[in-house]
Formats: structure tokens, sequence, C-alpha cells
């Protein structure tokens, strides 16, 4: 039964899992393991230099040293940017692919018009929304004044800089969940809706008791993409305010611990623990509680 016949040709497939799996070793799993080696020493960033074990003197540092409070209200701004994204994000998303499911005229269109901000990239997105944004000629304070007489900062504004970072993130990532719960949309068995139909049961009552329990799997998977994908957002924020303003995060202090910090390489690599833990937490009750509500249904 073994599609690969014998002898040496039953050895190819494995050989040819030996280039991707070396590519992950390399790229993937070695930094990460280096990393949480880096985290209990004193490495630095100086070619030649001499590594010693300092325990969980990093680990300290993260929460104690001089600079805890900012990292502290970083964790905490890092967890609320999570969970407003998360819930917004496929809130929107599902609500626009159930109106495109309705095969409205134009779905392709629209389909491509929501999913385009994906495939933009972080600098054009900024870019954009950087003009779009600008404090003295930007359309949107133009229309504030119009409508509200007020004008803001935006990405300049010490108390709104960061929820506008929550709306870029929002905007331009909703297509993909979209995509995804109209998959999960597409493959509920029609003639269900029909026997319900016959049963006089309401659209929302359809949407409740049939679509909703048949999409679970699309939760479970939007759920973790965001969950993971704003835990570790820092490139918007690196285009837009570089962390000004209220706006830094768990993964915009890792970056600028690495990059712009100390030469030290010890303390970022206790911060990219740390964080890769906070997400695993949050990774694994998500997945808990989703599959329950599949095996529910």
């Amino acid at each position: 039964m073994y599609p690969f016949g014998k002898g040496f040709s039953r050895y190819v497939p494995l050989l040819l899992l030996m280039v991707p799996l070396s590519l992950y070793v390399i790229f993937y799993f070695g930094p990460s393991v280096m990393t949480v080696i880096y985290s209990f020493t004193d490495i630095t960033n100086v070619p030649g230099s001499q590594m010693k074990f300092v325990g969980l003197d990093n680990y300290y540092d993260v929460f104690y040293s001089g600079n805890s409070g900012e990292r502290v209200d970083s964790i905490i701004r890092t967890l609320y940017f999570m969970f407003i994204v998360t819930v917004v994000q496929n809130g929107v998303a599902l609500l626009v692919a159930v109106i495109i499911n309705q095969k409205l005229k134009g779905d392709y269109f629209f389909r491509a018009v929501f999913f385009l901000p994906v495939v933009l990239g972080v600098a054009v997105v900024a870019l954009v929304w950087g003009m779009m944004f600008d404090p003295l000629s930007g359309p949107v304070n133009q229309l504030y004044n119009s409508l509200f007489g007020y004008k803001d900062m935006f990405f300049g504004s010490f108390t709104h800089a960061f929820g506008y970072i929550i709306f870029v993130q929002i905007w331009m990532y909703m297509g993909y969940s979209m995509l995804i719960f109209l998959a999960g949309l597409q493959s509920v068995p029609k003639d269900l809706y029909e026997a319900g139909y016959i049963d006089g049961t309401s659209k929302w009552q359809s949407f409740k008791n049939i679509t909703f329990p048949l999409i679970a799997p699309s939760f479970t998977v939007n759920m973790l993409l965001s969950i993971i994908g704003a835990m570790s957002t820092f490139d918007i924020i690196l285009a837009t305010t570089d962390g000004r303003f209220n706006t830094r995060t768990m993964a915009y202090d890792v970056y600028k611990e690495t990059f712009r910090g100390s030469l030290a390489m010890g303390l970022p690599s206790a911060l990219s623990v740390v964080q890769f833990l906070i997400i695993l937490v949050f990774v694994v009750v998500a997945v808990r509680q989703m599959r329950k509500r599949e095996v529910e249904h």
C-alpha cells in the first residue's frame, strides 16, 4: 500500500521533507531556543564578548527595573489592544461575510475591496492613514471640523492615538477574517436552511441555530489569528507613532530594546519570552473554550 515503492525510493518523501525541516530549525526553532537561553545570560551585541549566566536577573529587570512601570503599562495596553481588536474585528468581519454571502450583485467586487488592505502592506497603510489623519490638511479633520466644529491631532494625540491605531489595525485585517468566515458560511449545507424555512424559522433563528453553530471552526481559526496577531503587533505602531503618545505595546518594547536600546541582548530576550508566555496562555484558553463549543454543536 506504500505509494513510493521499495528500496531507496521509500525514503524519498523523508529526503524531500529535510529541506523545509532544515529551514524551520535554522530560521525559527533554533532562534527561538537561543532566545530562551539568552534570556538567562548577560550576552551583548558586541562581537567576541563573553556570555555569563545570570539566572532570573533579566526577568527581574523586566518588572522591577527603572523602566518597569512603562513595561507594565505596555503589557496592560497590549491586552486592551488584543481584546478590542479580537472582538471588533471578528464581529465586523462576520457581519460583512453574512451580507456578502447573500449572493448580492457585485459580491466578488466587495470581497476584493474588503481584502485589499491585507495585501497593501503596513508601510502603505500607514502612509494612507497618515495622510487621511493629517491634523492640518487631512480630509478626516476637515470632516470633523465641518460636522462637529472639532479638530484632532490623531496619531499625535496622547489620548486618541492608540484608538486610531486600533482602528487602522482592524481596517487592515478585517478582510482576512471575513474570507475565513465566508468560507465557513459557504460550507453550511443549503438543505438545512430549507428545512428551517419549512419549519417556519425566522432569519435570526436560522442564523442562531444553524449558521452560528456550524461555523464554529471558522471562529476558532479567526480567534487564534486575531489574538496572536494583536499581541505581536508592532509594525503599525512603528510606522505611525513610533511608540510615542502612549502607544507602546509589548512587541514594540521588544523591538525597541533589541534595536534601539543598549547592546545587552538578555533583557529583550526575557521580554520576548514573557510575551510568548502571555500569548500562549490566551491561546490555550481560547482553544479550549472554542473546542468545547465545536463539540457541543
